[in-house]
């Protein structure tokens, strides 16, 4: 028995590892087909153009006059001129900057939606290796079922058998293909669902395994990575780099503004030309911007640090309870099947040791017993795509 389990342990183990395969598909497959997120990297590109807008030098102006001279005998005047202002240099420096981190943002709020679109269409493939399963498990229980059936039916036909036991074995029969039916119209909506993430193209899923990899038991290592690929968390960290950036520039912006130009200048006789210049000292344009723009570091600071908080204890609940429901369902496993005794169950109706009655008590006993097995795994599955939600 010992050697049975190990053997069946290993198979199981081995299907896990093998079952990864056609779930990475799909995925990579609704990755390229996925509508919203196409539209999702169209605005994310137009984004990062207008963020990349308005950062360079203000136009230059140019300036022409005409003026015409009263008495005409002092002739008429014409004025031309072309100036050009600036900033002090550093602030396109930092303009610049910002407009680098918007762009890294842009980029993992896509990253973002990318990985919840996906996490979606993981939770299906979930409940498709679920009702796979159970499809499967059922089909044998209803193969069973009517050979059950047929077989009390003969009996009934020449009289071995009274009515009501004809009529449990039909009821039975007809309770599991009613069950397999109601299964596969949940597993048909789930496959519309992956095809609707798909684009609108079906995708064929028959992968029945739904037991996950093991999750790594020391948390502190596994979350330090996890910590890492959160793009809420990447985005947090970008926004306190951008409020750096903006601080300094406000401090650039109480600095003097420059312009610079040519300039000419003609009436009758004479003409004037030159180089001209002037500055602009800011007074009370950018009061408190310096004060608003510290101030929103410290809150955007304050942000990350409760995201962080959260983001941990969330993922510290899930490794938790992962590692909880784990170890519980391989005792379920093992347990169920050192104690399965629906051979013994069959041979005990076929002596007519126990009754058709009896049979179908402890059957479904058994068989309750298995169909919660698979929900445990269908919902280890869950927690497992819950914890590696951005990985």
């Amino acid at each position: 028995m010992k050697q049975i389990i190990l053997i069946f342990t290993l198979v199981v183990l081995t299907m896990g590892i093998t079952a990864q395969i056609p779930v990475d598909s799909v995925l990579a497959t609704i990755e390229l087909n996925n509508t919203t997120l196409a539209a999702i990297r169209k605005n994310t590109d137009a984004e990062k153009i207008g963020n990349k807008t308005g950062i360079y030098l203000s136009n230059p102006e140019v300036e022409f006059n005409y003026l015409w001279g009263n008495p005409s005998s002092i002739g008429n005047r014409t004025d031309f001129s072309i100036r050009q202002s600036f900033d002090f240099p550093t602030a396109y420096s930092y303009r610049n900057q910002i407009a680098n981190i918007k762009n890294d943002q842009a980029e993992i709020e896509y990253l973002k939606q990318s990985k919840e679109i996906l996490f979606q269409a993981r939770l299906v493939c979930v409940d498709l290796m679920y009702y796979n399963k159970l499809i499967s498990e059922i089909s044998k229980r209803q193969a069973s079922a009517k050979q059950l059936a047929d077989a009390y039916k003969a009996k009934f036909d020449i009289g071995e058998t009274g009515i009501l036991e004809y009529n449990k074995a039909q009821i039975y029969y007809l309770t599991i293909s009613k069950e397999l039916e109601r299964i596969e119209i949940e597993r048909t909506a789930s496959l519309s669902e992956l095809a609707k993430l798909n684009g609108g193209i079906a995708i064929t899923f028959n992968e029945s395994n739904i037991q996950p990899q093991s999750v790594a038991i020391g948390f502190e290592q596994w979350y330090a990575t996890a910590e890492q690929n959160s793009p809420v968390l990447q985005w947090l960290k970008q926004e306190i780099n951008m409020s750096e950036k903006q601080k300094q520039l406000a401090a650039t912006q109480n600095l003097p503004k420059f312009n610079a130009g040519y300039m000419s200048e003609k009436v009758v006789g004479q003409q004037f030309q030159g180089v001209s210049v002037g500055v602009s000292i800011p007074l009370l344009e950018n009061k408190n911007a310096v004060k608003y723009a510290k101030a929103n570091k410290l809150a955007i600071q304050s942000i990350e640090a409760d995201a962080k908080l959260q983001y941990y204890n969330q993922m510290k609940m899930l490794h938790t309870k992962a590692i909880a429901m784990q170890n519980s369902i391989a005792d379920y496993r093992k347990r169920l099947a050192a104690f399965s005794n629906t051979e013994l169950l069959q041979k005990a109706l076929d002596k007519g040791e126990i009754s058709l009655s009896e049979y179908f008590f402890e059957l479904s006993v058994y068989y309750e017993s298995i169909d919660k097995l698979f929900e445990a795994e269908k919902s280890l599955n869950v927690t497992y795509t819950e914890l590696h939600r951005y990985n």
